[in-house]
């Protein structure tokens, strides 16, 4: 086999082959390896083919299959375009849904149909993660944990861990917004009585006890690796009467193994309510996620460069981080004034100690890249600048100001993910905002798509590389995102500098500015096309999801499923297939039940 592919590769490489991909049983893998690269050749290992080969294409290259009796399969796809993506923006709390945010019933389903029946391939979400105070989904309590607070309610009536009488007192919900508040203490109250079901060996209500979902309950708990230490620090907090983790007991604070034990039987019960809970989350998030890539629909996900404080990670791995014996931050994390505010933004995260990180080959970070895309088919990084410098505040400044710049090392640690993941990372880099040179040459060193927000393209009056005269295809072209106001909203306010700009760039009256700009985004050269929700439906800012800065009032927006209309839904249609983005139901799921 080794010399059937040696004789071959010189005549492809002269064929422009640059991208090879091997997978199968071969022999001497690192000696074939070598091969290719002495061809001039760049040469991936495939564990997951199938994802591999979906973020090749993407890129537009070619892959040479190898396979496992040694035959040889090539694809010239250096020869087709790349596929183009077109999606929607929405996050699940937005969703329709009875019990006062959206979740993964129903609701979710609903909109996945809707983009199908749209012709649209991608669906982009905010994290998932678990959100603490203020409500913020990048401020999550641990990296790694779904958020509870949109599990499907349905379900647990289903299995009959839920019953009518526990919803005589439910609040009547505004279906445009979140009230957390009152959601979190209701929500909670009925997730709480599905666990001590869930748990009640006594219990039967007219039903077997349900043993095969205690079997996947059970291997779930076993094979979760992060879970152990997010369940013992959630449960922690519940006995601490929710006071951050730096204000713990001392023997939790900081614990040795045996006063983590100790702890882990003192909090049993608790610990189980949170181990459930995700349980909860991985199996309705993994059958949505199954439903909306089984009709051709690729789910973008989002990570949180930074954590926050008070966050499992944290606690569990102090050494990760810049901390004082204290366990508070020396440095925290923030940008400099932009175009949000004039004193930055101070987020208040503790930073990476990125020497240890260094050391330890970058393993916490491969372990959370790697399990957020098997919950994602694309990651967007949001702050991906930071991989390369990241601004550091002192502890204890009250705005963003007096920070400096500080080196982050960028280029060896997504060496090292890439070599981990073995395949091409199907990350969307966040480079809004300050960006220099050497951001630049980390995104286009390993391919990564960046960020093309179209009302940015206005608000300069000048030549900008947001302007979609100057695109290239590996981007990813947004109306705006979810830090933004609704374009109708912008527009509205904008100078009217920026309107005339506009209107004369596209030859509009801008009578129907939302659908101009969605248009506009549909139609450059960009590889991805993404629109929020609020923009598709024309909605002004009071439907803003989150306005930078500002402590209170994000979050919350929601949409009817009034909204998720045939006519709607036909536009979409008519405008992905104008402009080669349009994507059909495969025919074998027409037909086929949720």
């Amino acid at each position: 086999m080794q010399h059937n592919i040696r004789s071959g590769l010189s005549c492809l490489h002269e064929q422009g082959i640059s991208y090879i991909v091997l997978y199968g049983g071969y022999a001497a893998p690192n000696r074939l390896e070598e091969t290719v690269r002495w061809h001039g050749s760049e040469c991936h290992r495939a564990h997951q083919p199938n994802r591999l080969e979906e973020t090749v294409r993407w890129h537009g290259s070619v892959v040479l299959h190898i396979m496992k009796r040694g035959y040889i399969m090539l694809e010239q796809n250096n020869k087709k375009k790349p596929k183009k993506y077109a999606g929607i923006l929405a996050h699940p709390t937005s969703f329709p849904s009875p019990y006062g945010i959206g979740d993964l019933g129903p609701g979710a389903y609903q909109f996945i149909d809707f983009l199908a029946a749209s012709g649209l391939n991608l669906w982009q979400v905010l994290p998932l993660g678990h959100t603490g105070f203020g409500d913020s989904p990048y401020q999550p309590f641990s990296a790694f944990a779904g958020q509870p607070l949109i599990i499907d309610i349905d379900y647990l009536k289903k299995k009959k861990l839920l019953i009518d009488e526990d919803f005589s007192a439910m609040p009547d919900w505004d279906p445009e917004k979140i009230d957390y508040g009152t959601l979190i203490e209701f929500k909670t109250g009925l997730l709480k009585k599905a666990y001590e079901r869930f748990i009640d060996a006594d219990y039967t209500d007219d039903m077997s006890r349900d043993e095969e979902l205690m079997a996947k309950f059970d291997a779930f708990v076993k094979n979760t690796t992060w879970l152990a230490d997010y369940s013992l620090f959630m449960a922690g907090k519940d006995a601490h009467e929710g006071m951050p983790w730096y204000m713990w007991d001392d023997s939790l604070k900081k614990p040795t193994a045996r006063q983590k034990t100790t702890w882990k039987k003192k909090l049993a019960n608790g610990i189980g309510y949170y181990n459930f809970l995700q349980f909860l989350f991985a199996e309705q998030w993994q059958a949505l996620k199954t439903y909306a890539n089984d009709l051709g629909i690729s789910i973008v996900g989002d990570t949180p460069i930074f954590l926050a404080w008070d966050s499992a990670d944290v606690w569990s791995n102090q050494e990760l981080f810049l901390l004082d014996s204290k366990g508070y931050p020396i440095e925290v994390a923030g940008v400099p004034p932009d175009y949000f505010s004039a004193t930055g933004q101070l987020w208040g995260n503790p930073l990476y100690n990125w020497k240890k990180h260094t050391e330890t080959g970058y393993a916490w970070w491969i372990e959370r890249i790697k399990y957020q895309l098997t919950v994602t088919d694309f990651l967007r990084i949001d702050h991906f600048r930071g991989f390369d410098r990241y601004w550091a505040v002192p502890y204890g400044e009250e705005t963003a100001i007096n920070g400096e710049w500080k080196p982050a090392p960028g280029l060896n640690f997504f060496t090292q993910l890439e070599a981990n993941l073995g395949y091409h990372l199907p990350i969307i880099a966040e480079d809004l905002g300050e960006i220099d040179d050497s951001v630049i040459e980390l995104r286009d060193k390993f391919g990564l798509p960046g960020m093309k927000i179209l009302q940015f393209a206005f608000e300069n009056p000048n030549e900008n590389d947001f302007l979609p005269h100057n695109y290239t295809p590996n981007c990813v072209c947004y109306t705006g995102t979810h830090d933004n106001d609704t374009t109708l909203g912008w527009y509205t306010h904008a100078y009217e500098a920026s309107k005339d700009k506009l209107r004369r760039y596209y030859s509009t009256d801008a009578s129907d500015i939302c659908w101009v700009m969605i248009r506009a985004c549909f139609s450059s050269v960009a590889n991805m096309a993404i629109v929020p929700m609020q923009d598709v439906l024309k909605l002004d800012s009071w439907a803003r999801m989150n306005t930078p800065g500002v402590g209170e009032g994000n979050w919350a927006w929601r949409f009817k499923a009034s909204d998720l209309s045939k006519q709607l839904s036909d536009r979409l249609l008519e405008t992905s297939k104008l402009y080669g983005r349009y994507t059909p139901i495969p025919e074998k799921k027409n037909s086929e039940e949720k």
